[in-house]
Parts: C-alpha cells; sequence; structure tokens
C-alpha cells in the first residue's frame, strides 16, 4: 500500500532527527520532501553539505542505493536514506533499469531519454509494452551501518505512444497508469505519493524504522 501521509513515529522522540537525502535529483528530493515532511524527521538535501558526486558503479537498484547511502554518510555523518530507481520494459529485456537516469547517454536529460525509449518501441504494439517503475530505498544509520534497512516499491503500468501531463519527472509522461487511466504525469502530487513505486518503498520503509526504534525500545 502506499504511504498515507500519517505519522509512524507518534511518541517516539528519538524520531525527530535530521537524515540526508542521497540525490542530487530535484524530482526526487521534492517528492521525498513531501512524504517525509509529517514524520517527525528533519529532511536534508546532500547538496547542502557539498557531498561529491559517487559513481553509481552497482548492477542492481540495491547495490547502487547502498552505495549512495553509504556516500552521503561519509561525507554527512548523519543517518541517510538513498533511492534507486527506474522503470524495466518487458519488450526491451528489462531496459533501461538501472541505466534508466543516463539511457540516451553520460548528458541525457529526460526529453532525451523518454525519445529513445519510444524510438525503441517504435514498432512495439500496445498489448506488449507493458513496464514498471522500481524503487529501493536504502537507510543507514551511519557509513559502516552493517544492517542497512532496504526497502522495494514497484509500479505496473505501459509505455505511451506520446508524452502526456506536466507533473512529475523522468518517465512520467510515458508512464500509463492503468488503474487511473491516466499519465503518471497527470496526476496530482499527493495521489501519485500514494500509489508510485516509491511512495510504496517508503512506506515499508517507515514501517521498519518505526520496528526497529520500539524494539531498540523494548
Amino acid at each position: 500500500m502506499g504511504f498515507s501521509g500519517s505519522s509512524v513515529f507518534n511518541g517516539v522522540d528519538d524520531m525527530s532527527q535530521k537524515v540526508v537525502i542521497a540525490t542530487g535529483n530535484v524530482g526526487k528530493l521534492r517528492e521525498f520532501q513531501q512524504l517525509l515532511s509529517r514524520c517527525g524527521l528533519e529532511v536534508l538535501a546532500q547538496s547542502e553539505f557539498d557531498v561529491p558526486a559517487v559513481a553509481e558503479t552497482g548492477t542492481t537498484f540495491v547495490e547502487n542505493a547502498i552505495i549512495k547511502a553509504r556516500h552521503a554518510c561519509l561525507h554527512t555523518g548523519l543517518p541517510a536514506i538513498a533511492d534507486d530507481s527506474g522503470i524495466e520494459v518487458d519488450a526491451l529485456n528489462g531496459r533501461p533499469g538501472v541505466y534508466s537516469a543516463r539511457y540516451a547517454g553520460e548528458r541525457a536529460n529526460d526529453q532525451t531519454n523518454n525519445e529513445k525509449l519510444l524510438d525503441e518501441l517504435a514498432h512495439v504494439p500496445d498489448d506488449k509494452r507493458t513496464a514498471r517503475y522500481h524503487a529501493v530505498l536504502v537507510y543507514m544509520k551511519h557509513q559502516d551501518d552493517p544492517t542497512p534497512l532496504i526497502c522495494h516499491g514497484t509500479w505496473e503500468g505501459r509505455i505511451l505512444r506520446s508524452p502526456r501531463g506536466e507533473n512529475g519527472f523522468g518517465y512520467d509522461p510515458l508512464f500509463w497508469v492503468p488503474t487511473h487511466q491516466c499519465a503518471s504525469a497527470e496526476l496530482d502530487k499527493t495521489e501519485k505519493n500514494r500509489i508510485s513505486h516509491r511512495g510504496k518503498a517508503l512506506a515499508e520503509l517507515l514501517e521498519k524504522l518505526s520496528a526497529q526504534q520500539t524494539a531498540q525500545q523494548a
């Protein structure tokens, strides 16, 4: 289920703490700030600490998220949440996958990535354009945390033949949401956060953080 926005930290004083979001993606940062604003966490961008870029050398979403979370902890001395996410298209054998952000090359942007995806799917019929978003979130208490919390959310849909909507980022204008009969970029922010891959992963993460804190206090 998606994150409803109600705090899971009520009565847990320790959760009123700072946490760094290990991303340079403005769209992702905005979503995290909206999703975490009522959870007793002070959300900080890693750009506030001049955290240098780190090479995402992993071959899976989990590996890349761990790399980014550990890197943010190292340079800020604070707990960090890192996200690695992307879109998996069945007709392309799972591509773009972990390379979603740079699908059209190292200097890719949302427009060039979307254009490449449409080009590669140009001759694929509508019923074969199934796809899903993946989001993996990793929470690390410190750079040497041996047991990071790892959460995974998915969002099923298909790829449209042309962009729709003005909201969102990444592949949202091309991602058709069957349950709502619109593109992801046509959803309002609140509804997207409730049903999206990132919203689902974050809901799981908040539950795990709350359970962890409760166990520590027992």
